[in-house]
């Protein structure tokens, strides 16, 4: 099944899902470039990739918008009683993972450096801007904020999986 049904998410809609998440958990390895100022191996084999990955992830993550926004009437209901938590949850998660790219380009143009995506320079070195540069000052609290949003998403997958022992998680593995 490639699209979503009423018990179920489709093959495209937890492709989206997995792969988005393990290239966020890629680009979460950037916090190790912190440690030893990123002289290790996560530091020099993983980090460099981040803008490119990043620049991925934008892609990806509005494609998934649009498959979502498409599938909403096929999509797996929600417990009315808890609906809007459910769907407030989600908003808040693609709004975070939305903002985190776009932060971070925003960040790189407002502190001139460019931009270059997997070896290609897409935007020149330059002068800085300011506001671009107050934009991309957001992405580092996003950083965060999408880690507890994440932390929050796994928490209550695994709350159903092990508490409440019904069928919420299985509908997207």
């Amino acid at each position: 099944m490639i699209g979503d049904s009423r018990t179920r998410y489709g093959v495209i809609s937890r492709l989206f899902h997995w792969g988005v998440g393990a290239l966020i958990f890629w680009q979460a390895l950037k916090l190790g470039d912190r440690i030893a100022e990123g002289e290790h191996w996560i530091g020099q084999t993983l980090v460099p990739w981040h803008v490119s990955i990043g620049s991925v992830l934008l892609v990806l993550i509005v494609l998934r918008i649009f498959w979502a926004i498409g599938q909403l009437p096929r999509r797996p209901l929600h417990d009315p009683a808890t609906a809007w938590l459910v769907k407030s949850g989600h908003f808040a998660l693609y709004a975070v993972m939305l903002a985190m790219p776009l932060s971070g380009l925003a960040h790189l143009i407002g502190n001139g450096y460019g931009v270059k995506v997997f070896g290609n320079q897409l935007v020149a070195k330059g002068d800085e801007i300011g506001w671009a540069a107050a934009v991309g000052s957001l992405h580092s609290p996003l950083a965060w904020l999408l880690v507890i949003l994440i932390v929050g998403h796994v928490g209550m997958a695994l709350y159903h999986r092990l508490v409440k022992r019904d069928d919420i998680m299985q509908r997207m593995l």
